[in-house]
């Protein structure tokens, strides 16, 4: 081949991924979070969430998948608990504003399994996590639906507590649409 037809040839294949992605709009998100306190489960939620998805099943090699949460947002249903999350202590919103994640690599697990690796980031502390989700697309409506395990001293949060778990789970679901 001549050599100066190779950079149309890569301009061509870059085109051709471009175009195989499907970016999809968020129209409904709902992240959860639970963890066990004094033996109980105890959690809530996160409402203000935004994303970028570029997700193509037959093509999971150049999909990807950015988020953010708005910590500000954070709410468990009792005034005084969410003041004391929002705090140094724990999320200190007034200077980590945002928890986001973004996915590192996507792999099919069979049927409508998926396991991402994101790169998870919260008060500035990030950490490479395993989000198993499922996929489902209905016309133009897509849902993704992951969970994620982490310890919350990785990320600083709570400090140290022989009552309250290190282990938190959150729940992601998400809506969107073509």
């Amino acid at each position: 081949m001549n050599k100066k037809y190779l950079p149309l040839l890569f301009l061509l294949l870059a085109m051709n991924c471009a175009i195989a992605q499907v970016k999809y709009t968020l129209t409904k998100a709902t992240v959860t979070f639970q963890i066990k306190n004094m033996g109980f489960n105890t959690g809530g939620n996160i409402n203000d969430v935004h994303a970028n998805i570029l997700f193509d099943a037959a093509n999971l090699g150049s999909s990807s998948i950015e988020a953010s949460a708005d910590t500000k947002s954070l709410n468990t249903g009792n005034d005084m608990k969410d003041e004391h999350l929002k705090s140094a202590d724990y999320f200190d919103v007034a200077t980590y504003p945002k928890i986001s994640m973004k996915s590192v690599a996507i792999k099919h697990k069979g049927g409508n399994n998926y396991l991402g690796q994101f790169n998870v980031t919260i008060k500035n502390k990030t950490q490479l996590l395993d989000v198993p989700f499922t996929y489902t697309e209905s016309g133009s409506t897509a849902d993704f639906n992951g969970i994620l395990k982490l310890k919350r001293s990785d990320f600083g949060i709570g400090g140290s507590s022989m009552v309250m778990s290190n282990d938190v789970t959150v729940n992601i679901d998400v809506e969107a649409s073509k």
